[in-house]
């Protein structure tokens, strides 16, 4: 039985509880097939199964309070536990994975958060990562529920439109994705930084002229 034949067996309301929680306990730092859940129930919708705008909602909520989760354990504990998991998941917090997602942290600070909910990897780290980095809990959290409502909004509506396709695309594209949110937040807030310097410049007082 698929995915989406299991989906079609369950009641509507279980089903969102469900993409909640699988999304959720990912974003804790839980390697799970959360994206592939969420294209799953997104076929499922088109079929008329459920509420493709509930199932968005469901899944975002999912998303922002599970990296605020993992934010907190991290936080809590530290490296000493991303140490310890990476002894027992070397594949997603093994040394180099971790090196990975620390560079991008060190380089692109929030907008890691933004754009990793599109990038397996970073969904997992993302969360526990900021909170042992030290990151600011409302900078996080912006990013974080900004990054989820896009993610969950986006993955939910392609694989509505476009079926299981939907889910190849997301896997094959997902760093060039990651890249170009990068990008475009980056020329975003250079933009901004300018407006408000021109801003601030125009308000200084001339000196007086003796």
């Amino acid at each position: 039985m698929s995915m989406i034949e299991w989906l079609n067996t369950i009641p509507a309301g279980v089903i969102y509880l469900i993409v909640a929680g699988v999304i959720g306990l990912e974003s804790v730092g839980i390697p799970l097939p959360g994206e592939i859940l969420l294209v799953s129930a997104g076929v499922a919708a088109s079929h008329g199964v459920i509420n493709p705008v509930l199932l968005g909602t469901f899944a975002a909520l999912g998303a922002i309070v599970g990296d605020s989760i993992g934010y907190a354990i991290g936080k809590r504990f530290g490296r000493r536990l991303l140490t310890w998991l990476g002894t027992k998941l070397p594949k997603h917090f093994g040394p180099k994975p971790l090196a990975q997602a620390e560079g991008l942290f060190e380089r692109w600070g929030a907008w890691t958060v933004f754009g990793g909910r599109f990038v397996a990897l970073l969904r997992i780290l993302a969360g526990p990562l900021a909170g042992s980095l030290g990151m600011p809990y409302r900078k996080f959290l912006l990013a974080n529920a900004t990054g989820g409502i896009a993610w969950a909004g986006l993955v939910t509506a392609l694989s509505y439109a476009f079926g299981l396709v939907a889910g190849q695309w997301f896997h094959r594209f997902s760093w060039i994705g990651l890249v170009i949110a990068v990008a475009f937040a980056w020329w975003s807030t250079r933009i901004i930084q300018k407006r408000v310097e021109r801003a601030e410049r125009q308000e200084e007082p001339e000196p007086a002229q003796s």
